[in-house]
């Protein structure tokens, strides 16, 4: 088989980087490989589903530029294709004095990067917006909102097929190895011109078998959520996020309406066994293999080993995991809440073990490389793909 250009990954970005190079390059024939049954099935399919804002982000970083850009592109997006999204604006519940000083520095940092609307609120305000909610004061983020990421997916992969009936989305098909201009696969070689890579959970991996030298590793870890039973789901209007600890690399549990009216509760953040591992007894020898040999992976459990061992014991505690949303809802009860569903990070660590924070894309020969896209990769889909589209134009002259 043999394509102008392909696109390795069909999660959201990969989908999104294919939209925007036919958009561009309308006669050129894409072919999309990706692994599972069907698009979005892992990263994109499992994530929170939030709109995010660009609040967290440190101003001036791809980070903070794509989420922005790219929640404008991908809220026009869901307008135009009749998606399900609601901008709904979220608050970040400052339960204690230490939490309510860190709301003026997240507020000065979402204007640094663009971002209106943005209330620290009082108590009462806070009843306003979510009554069964308590704490101290909290940050208004109306900017924030929610989707159905799968269905952007989706429709992505509708339009390329729609400018260019010669492009294909091809599912069921496994890279095995990258040989010059011929991707071999599980269904057969395709000769392709170039390739963006973007494998997600399995950027490092891919981009070794395209003879790249790494000084870095994914690790994954996975987030359980619970669900909200019905009789509770009248105490979550919208969503409601805790303030983020510095010195720890999640977000922390948070609860999210999503599109088709379920509340999720979390989602806790542990190490897995296994990169693709959504049980928690879930393993795989090459995938545990590959996080405890590489030296960035002790370093990080040494650096934040309090906060891992926490972790662990909400992932096979409900009444620890519970204990933790009450913080910011003290009403809940045992009974609120059921076991959901859980997904996997990417987390992409350098051997010093520090996490590798912004989104890293890099060329090797005559294709790209998308090494790391964290969250909010997928509300800044349309902006990541803008300049991976711009990166491999440049690099490669195309016209």
């Amino acid at each position: 088989m043999k394509y102008d250009f392909a696109v390795v990954g069909g999660g959201i970005v990969g989908l999104a980087t294919a939209y925007k190079f036919q958009l561009k390059y309308p006669t050129l024939n894409i072919i999309i490989l990706e692994k599972e049954k069907e698009l979005a099935f892992h990263q994109t399919g499992r994530n929170s589903g939030v709109i995010h804002s660009g609040l967290y982000y440190n101003p001036g970083s791809s980070k903070a530029k794509n989420c922005v850009d790219g929640r404008k592109q991908l809220i026009e997006f869901a307008k135009r294709n009749q998606i399900d999204h609601d901008v709904c604006g979220k608050i970040i519940l400052a339960t204690n004095k230490i939490e309510q000083d860190r709301l003026s520095e997240l507020k000065i940092r979402g204007e640094q990067n663009g971002l209106i609307g943005l209330q620290i609120i009082g108590k009462d305000k806070i009843k306003d917006i979510e009554p069964f909610a308590e704490g101290v004061s909290a940050l208004f983020v109306p900017e924030s909102g929610i989707i159905d990421y799968k269905a952007v997916t989706n429709k992505l992969a509708d339009l390329i097929i729609q400018i260019n009936p010669n492009s294909r989305i091809q599912t069921f098909c496994k890279v095995l190895d990258v040989k010059d201009e011929v991707l071999l696969t599980n269904q057969g070689n395709i000769q392709t011109y170039h390739t963006v890579f973007c494998g997600g959970l399995f950027s490092d991996r891919l981009a070794k078998k395209d003879n790249m030298k790494l000084k870095m590793r994914v690790v994954g870890f996975r987030g359980d959520y619970y669900d909200l039973e019905d009789h509770a789901k009248e105490k979550i209007n919208n969503l409601i996020y805790p303030v983020p600890n510095p010195e720890f690399p999640f977000l922390g549990v948070h609860f999210t309406r999503m599109t088709d009216g379920n509340i999720e509760c979390g989602p806790n953040a542990v190490f897995t066994f296994k990169r693709e591992g959504y049980g928690k007894t879930d393993f795989s020898l090459k995938d545990t293999l590959d996080a405890l040999t590489f030296s960035g992976t002790w370093r990080l459990f040494i650096n934040h080993w309090k906060f891992g061992l926490n972790e662990y014991r909400r992932a096979f505690s409900k009444r620890l995991f519970l204990k933790e949303l009450r913080k910011m809802l003290p009403s809940l009860k045992m009974s609120d809440i059921k076991a959901g569903r859980s997904g996997v990070r990417a987390m992409a660590l350098g051997d010093n073990g520090e996490v590798i924070d912004d989104f890293k894309i890099v060329k090797n020969e005559k294709n790209i490389h998308v090494l790391n896209a964290p969250s909010p990769a997928a509300t800044s889909c349309l902006s990541i793909a803008d300049e991976i589209v711009k990166y491999t134009s440049e690099s490669f002259d195309l016209k």
